[in-house]
Order: structure tokens, then sequence, then C-alpha cells
């Protein structure tokens, strides 16, 4: 922490017998003047830099401007942020080590000391993203799943093995633990962090980059996170700090408190409607207000943790009692806790009723007695269903899919004794990350799963059922209040401790009936308790997707569709035949309250004393040893990628874009999901036709997500979404394009490639929203791969425009109301950019010119998302990584 001090703001803190220094915030006030109204996310910005004052990345203007901030509201000014740790997951980690792994190839080619690569920063991995539902409904399913998953990615974990081996501050915790976010939330985060410094304990408050979006869900704790592309996290763990500007942030006052029978994912599903609507991408959003002193902590990391689906880089809760009571609950070290208190409040970051509002950027309000019952769906997490209209929300869907006159219609199943409908729920799935963080909702499952199996109600046979938590401690709470035997009766057994249904890990649907759904063209429905319903995400046969509260996935499990109002009609009947009605076997809050008083700090310290030993099967992994990794030429999961491969050469200059051709032409809300799928691989795909060619079955294939260590596969993979719809060619579904001159139809993949044969440069073109979802490097890395040098969007999600950039890919904004479609853009022109020659400049503008397929051209501008000087930096180098890579070289 090479701190200059300009402001003498260095102080002491005795907490327990023992001496902590820190900056102060107050002390540094008595310069900048009053800063107390400032959000407590921009007090946590300012003391980083004020603990990271070098006069070469962080300036005592830096510090006037987030004291400015006050007086405008926002600010231009770019900073130097330097998080306290990284975490990762293990699709987006896997991928993130092969890159620290070929940098150390490519600095010991270049003559250095490859243990040069290493992380400066503390860096968690969890396995979590890899476990499939193959096994389900039986007390066998969550062993047989675990040897699957041993099976298929054995290869994958003995790479993080030896990375653990090869890399300093580098921890994995093994498959079979929990989700990287619940982990973090129950045990890695601190609130308060420390480091030991020459003699001296330095006190901090504890922030973080993760590579997943919903890294987030830790701002609940009142932890600053955020996610990140993989390449950028590596960037921030090899000691490059994360360049940003200083954001607006968007105050959310709560008032009042939820209604009985309201669960969190009701509360989520409303504020995450209402941030969409405001728009808050690249903001912080802070919540605040008396209605906090009403709110658990699990569920305001409920809302946190879906920030990436309002858009917001970050919701953050301040640290008050809430906060400490957690800590305690969790079986966290009373001295921490003791630290974490008295430094918030010396630092004036704590939170109590006489706590003055702070001042924001704008502000919106809720009242939380307003919230009702809510799913949302069927393709967007933004899209809010109130519970009484998801059966006449699901029928305009069959409207507008021209389905309307099959309502009723009943499809055979073959060998089966039931028939399947539109709208049968095929997958219902208590699936991890949002909500199965939250003790609240699932022991409301648990109890509704009681009342039910003592009513005489079963979930439906044509439903395929899970429960899949995000920690193990959820396991012991629910058999210490009696409730597993009830979900185990309901077909919710327990399958796994990982993401499952909500990464596209839902494994495959019986074959009688996938082939009545293929056979029929069913459009039939998912209902989980995940984050993310994106088309082709849950499953390739499932087009319609509901998020939903764990209660709630049990009661569609019972009902077996979504065509139906739960509010009036019956889940079903009892062995009387008479109905059952949700309100009757809804739990109360005082139920709820009695199940969840007995979970205590014991669980917590029992499940995570030897979080990191994993068990026998990954203790029994062979391990390589060496500072560089003995690539395998025939392995499907991990090769070493071509990024570096002339990094010992200086950097070309940029230069304009000429003679372009458009790769694809997409419209609005482009996910990460579309761009780069997660989930299955097709054998008729051109990564499914790869991997066949190496030998490996279909069965074999895993995932999208479990092969993003080859970049083989994730290339060919990039753009392949069955879902995803390129406007050359009208309204068909899938990754093709139309290739041009002679308009020849193939995948995008092979366009790609006759493109770069010809050394034709590529652009894509798309609508508004353009690559939300996921923080997936490969995303960006896939794009960059296929030869694309520029994206022009309507507008970008924060972190894929990060991410494009960081690959050294532009990243060019429509202007002055301009779109694809008031240029008349069909997919058959050639594009040239202009402007790059110059020397670049934050959001500068650029023009662009087309050539028409009838010799006629015409001229555009575009915005340069580009945003900081800092970017200019990694664009200019190839890339984030590359300019780093050569900076350690030297």
């Amino acid at each position: 922490m090479p701190s200059l001090d300009s402001l003498d703001c260095r102080r002491s803190l005795e907490v327990a017998g023992k001496t902590y220094h820190y900056f102060s915030l107050p002390e540094a006030a008595r310069h900048l003047g009053d800063i107390s109204r400032l959000p407590a996310s921009l007090k946590v910005l300012l003391e980083n830099l004020l603990r990271w004052e070098d006069g070469a990345t962080v300036h005592k203007k830096d510090f006037i401007a987030l004291a400015n901030w006050l007086k405008k509201r926002s600010s231009n000014q770019e900073i130097q942020y330097r998080p306290a740790r990284v975490l990762m997951q293990d699709f987006t980690g896997v991928p993130a080590i092969v890159d620290l792994a070929a940098m150390r190839d490519a600095v010991s080619r270049a003559g250095a000391d490859p243990q040069k690569i290493n992380p400066l920063s503390p860096v968690d991995l969890v396995i979590d993203h890899s476990v499939m539902v193959d096994h389900f409904g039986s007390d066998r399913a969550f062993q047989e799943n675990v040897e699957i998953e041993m099976q298929r990615n054995g290869e994958r974990y003995a790479f993080l093995r030896w990375g653990q081996q090869a890399f300093d501050n580098f921890r994995v915790v093994p498959p079979g633990t929990g989700i990287c976010h619940q982990v973090n939330l129950e045990y890695l985060g601190q609130v308060v962090w420390t480091r030991d410094e020459n003699g001296d304990t330095y006190a901090y408050p504890d922030t973080l980059v993760g590579t997943d979006s919903h890294t987030t869900m830790i701002n609940g704790l009142g932890i600053l996170g955020w996610g990140v592309g993989g390449i950028e996290a590596e960037a921030a763990m090899l000691g490059q700090p994360v360049s940003m500007l200083i954001p607006e942030v968007v105050g959310f006052r709560l008032t009042g408190k939820l209604q009985e029978g309201m669960t969190a994912t009701d509360l989520v599903l409303t504020v995450t409607q209402m941030l969409r609507k405001q728009g808050v991408v690249g903001k912080f959003v802070e919540f605040f207000g008396p209605g906090l002193d009403n709110l658990p902590l699990a569920d305001r990391a409920t809302i946190s943790n879906m920030a990436p689906e309002y858009g917001a880089t970050c919701g953050f809760f301040p640290v008050d009692q809430v906060t400490i009571d957690y800590l305690r609950l969790t079986g966290r070290d009373e001295s921490r806790i003791a630290l974490v208190e008295a430094y918030s409040k010396a630092q004036g970051l704590w939170r109590d009723s006489n706590t003055p509002d702070p001042v924001f950027t704008h502000t919106l309000e809720l009242e939380l007695a307003d919230v009702v019952p809510s799913l949302a769906g069927p393709k967007r997490p933004q899209d809010r269903v109130a519970l009484s209209d998801i059966g006449a929300s699901f029928d305009l869907l069959l409207e507008t899919t021209g389905k309307r006159q099959q309502a009723e219609t009943a499809f055979e199943v073959k060998d089966e004794d039931f028939p399947l409908k539109h709208g049968a729920v095929v997958i219902a799935a208590i699936t991890s990350c949002t909500n199965t963080s939250n003790p609240n909702v699932l022991m409301a499952a648990g109890l509704l799963a009681k009342k039910a199996v003592e009513r005489g109600l079963q979930r439906q046979p044509w439903v395929k059922s899970s429960l899949a938590p995000g920690s193990k401690v959820v396991t012991d709470y629910l058999e210490k209040a009696g409730l597993t035997p009830y979900l185990n009766q309901l077909g919710f057994n327990l399958v796994g401790y990982g993401c499952t249904t909500c990464i596209g890990n839902s494994g495959p649907l019986s074959e009688p009936i996938g082939q009545a759904i293929t056979d029929n063209d069913l459009i039939v429905s998912s209902v989980l308790s995940g984050n993310r319903n994106f088309e082709g995400r849950v499953h390739p046969l499932v087009k319609a997707n509901w998020l939903a509260s764990p209660p709630l996935v049990v009661a569609f499990a019972l009902a077996g569709t979504t065509r139906i109002d739960l509010s009036r009609e019956p889940l079903g009947f009892d062995d009387k035949n008479q109905p059952v009605y949700l309100k009757e076997i809804w739990p109360s809050s005082s139920e709820i309250n009695a199940a969840v008083s007995q979970i205590d700090g014991s669980m917590f310290r029992r499940r995570y004393a030897n979080v990191f030993d994993g068990d026998k099967n990954w203790q029994a992994i062979s391990v390589g040893t060496g500072d560089t990794y003995e690539w395998n030429a025939d392995s499907s999961y991990v090769q070493n990628p071509p990024f570096f491969e002339d990094i010992d050469k200086p950097a070309a200059s940029p230069e304009d874009i000429e003679g372009a051709r458009i790769l694809a032409l997409f419209g609005d809300s482009i996910t990460t999901d579309h761009i780069s799928p997660a989930g299955n691989i097709k054998a008729n795909s051109p990564a499914g036709l790869y991997l066949q060619q190496l030998g490996v079955a279909p069965e074999d294939f895993n995932s999208y997500g479990s092969r993003r260590g080859n970049h083989e596969v994730m290339m060919r993979g990039t753009f392949a979404n069955i879902r995803i719809k390129n406007e050359m060619l009208g309204g068909e579904e899938g990754g093709n394009t139309l290739y041009q001159p002679d308009g020849e139809k193939m995948s995008i993949y092979a366009a790609a490639m006759r493109y770069q044969s010809q050394n034709t440069p590529l652009v894509v073109i798309a609508g508004k929203e353009y690559g939300t979802g996921s923080s997936r490097d490969w995303a960006a890395k896939g794009t960059n791969l296929l030869g694309v040098k520029a994206v022009i969007a309507e507008s970008f999600e924060r972190i894929h425009r990060s991410n494009l950039i960081g690959m050294g890919v532009l990243a060019l904004q429509f202007i002055n109301g301009q779109t694809r479609q008031s240029l008349g853009l069909t997919g058959r022109e050639i594009l040239s950019i202009h402007g790059l020659s110059a020397d670049i400049e934050p959001q500068q503008t650029l023009g662009v010119t087309i050539e028409r397929p009838d010799g006629s051209h015409d001229t555009f501008e575009v915005l340069c998302r580009i945003d900081t000087t800092n970017e200019v930096q990694y664009f200019k180098a190839g890339g984030i990584l590359h300019y780093v890579l050569r900076s350690l070289i030297k």
C-alpha cells in the first residue's frame, strides 16, 4: 500500500487489545470538506484511493473529484481502483488460469522468469458450475451426480489442482461444497479486511471483483464487489488497477415491511423491474431508508445478487446491526466482528436510524407492503409477472407464436400414461444463487412441501424436480427443521451443491417427454429459483422459463402447468377429491421464523472448518508439478490459446478498418448466452462436429461452459446459441449467417473462417443492451478469434463492453438517433471505419462509410466506447492482458 498520505489521514484504532492502522475518512474530510452524506459505496472508493495514493496512478485530484461529486452528483473523473481480492467460479476460472498458464509460457519464451506471472492479490476459485442434474428424485441422486461430475471433469480439475500448487495467493474450494457467492457470503467475506505490512496491521474495507456477474451478492453484506470479465480479473490479479469513471449512484429508498406471505424473490423481481425501467447500466445502486430495519441479511443478499439483472454495477447495502448479527450467526470470529463494528463507526460507514440520508444522483422509492407474489419470464429476468397473471401471460405467448388454437390439445407421450400440453412444467428446480442463499424462502419451500404431502398432493409425473443448495449448511438446517423428508417425497431430493439448472446444467429430460416436445413443437415451461432465464439457457427444448421463489417452484411442480392462476385455481385434489389451494398450504411468517430460528453458528463453523480439503475423489486427482503447464495436444478440455503468440514483438499500431463485412445483424437484448452459450452442445454444431473429430461421443460433450479451457471449442461455439436470430436470415433461429457477396447460408463460424482466409475484417451490428447477462469473457474472446474487429450497437451492457475492449475489439455505439433500421442495413453492405489511425482518445467520434450492393455510398458517425485513458492503452496494446504481459516482459 504505497500511500503518500498527502492528506495526513493515517490513524490507528484499538479494538479488543489490538492496534489497527487505517486511512481515516473523517480526517480526510478536514481537507476535502464535509463528505458525511457521500453514498457509503463511494466512501469505500475514496478510502481505497487514500490508501493507494502513489502520485502515479492515484493523485490528490482523485480525492477532490470524489468530494466534489456531492455538488454535481456525478463525475467524469477516471480513477484507478484496487480491490482487495478476486473471486472466481470454475466456468470462468478455468479459462482465466489457462490464460495465466499461457502467459507463463510466453514469458518463458521471451527469456524472462515465469514466476513473474503470479497473483498479487488473494484469489479464491470455487468449483460450482460443473455438476449436472443427470439423476434426480432419489436418495442416490447426489452421489450419482457427483460421480459423473468427477468423471466428466477430471481433466479440468487436474488442471486446477496444478494451478493451486503453481501459483501463489491462489486457493481452490473443491466441488460439492457450494456456490461461490454463498461461500463468499458465509465464509470468505470479512467486511473489513486486514493486512500486515512492515510490522503494522492495516484495516480497510473488504472489496473484490469476481469473474461471475453475480459477485454483486456480497454487497448485501456491506462488501463492495462486482463482476468483471476473466481478462479484467486476471489483470487485477497481476496488480493492474481497475480503471473506472466515478459512477453515478442511484438511491433506492425502502420503507415499511413486506406483507404476510411475501418473499424476497417477490421483492427482488419488483426491484429489478423498477431499476431496469429507470436505467442503471454502469451505475451503482445503494439501498437506504427505514425499510432496511425490516430486511434480513439474506433478503439483502438476494437483492444484491440480481444487480446484473437490473443492469447496475452493484446493489450496495451499508453496514449496520443486521450485518453484525449475520456475521455472528455464520460463526465469524468475535474479534473480527468487533473490528467490523468499530471500524465502520470510525469511518462513517455505519448505518442506523440516526444516519442522515446520503445524497444520490437519482432516487427511487418502494413501499415494501406494495410487493405482490411474482414470477419473471418467459425470457428475461426483468419481465415481472404477478402470480395471478401467469396463466394469461402464457396464453399471450401462445397467441404470439401462433399456437393459441392448440391450447387445450393433449399430446401423447410414448410409453407414459399421461399426455403433455402447452404450458406443462417439465423442469421445477430449486437452484442455487439468488434464492438458495436465503433460509427464509428455503424453509418456506420445505414447510409448503410438508403441508402438501399431508394433504396427499404429489408432483406431476412429467416434472423433473431438483434441489441444488448453495451451501451444505442448507442441508443441515432443512434436516434439523424436519423438512427434508417432505421435499424428498415431492421429488426435491438433493442433486448437488452448484448452479445446475440456472447455468444450463439441468440435465436431460426423459426421452419420451423430449420426443413429444420435439414432435409437436410444444412450448413447455421450466420454473426455477435462479436469476437467469435467457433463451436457450435452461434447456434447449424448453422455450418458456420462469423465475420464482422456492415455495412457488414446489407449487408449480404440484400443479404441473403454468397455464394456471394459483391465486384462485387449485393446485390439485386431496384423497377425498377436495380441491387444495395454494393459500391453504402457504406457510405463515411465524412458521417460517420458527424454522429459521433453529439455525446457529455451529452449523457454519463445522461445514467450513475444512472447506479447501475436498472429498476423497478430489484428493485422489493426480497433480502435475512445475512452474509451467505441460499442455496435452490431445486434450479436448484444456489447450494453449493463441492470444500471446507474438507477445515478444511490438504491438501493431491501430489502423482504420477498411472493407469490412457484416458477420451478423442482431436485434435488442443479445445476451452473453446468445454470444457464448454455457449449456448444451448440439452434435451437428461446429463445436459438436469438432469434438466428434477428436473421438468424443455426443453423450460425453459435457457443456460449453465446461469446455472454456479449449479455445477451439469456444470459437466454434461463439454465436452458436440455438435461439439467436440473425436478421440477415429473417426470423430463423440458430447461429447461421449469409456469406457475402454470394449470399450462401452457413454457420457463423464457417463464414468467419472463410472471411479470415481472405483477410476480410468483420463487424457485428446490434440493437439495444448488447451483451447483457453473465460476465463471460469468452463472449469477447470468441468474437476476437472469429476476426470481428468492431461491434456497433445502440447500447452495451457494462461488463461486455469492457471485455470487448480488453480483447482488442472496438465497441462502437450508434448516435444521433440512428440505428441499423434507420440506416437500412441488410448485412450485404461493406463498412469502413475511420479515425483509428490517429491518436485515439476516450469516447471520441468515429466515421463509418457504407458501400451498398448497388455501389452507392453513405456515411454515419458512431461513439467509440473506449471510455478511459487506460482502455486506450489496452486497445493500442491489443488487449488488457497483452498490455500487462508486455509490461512484465520489459
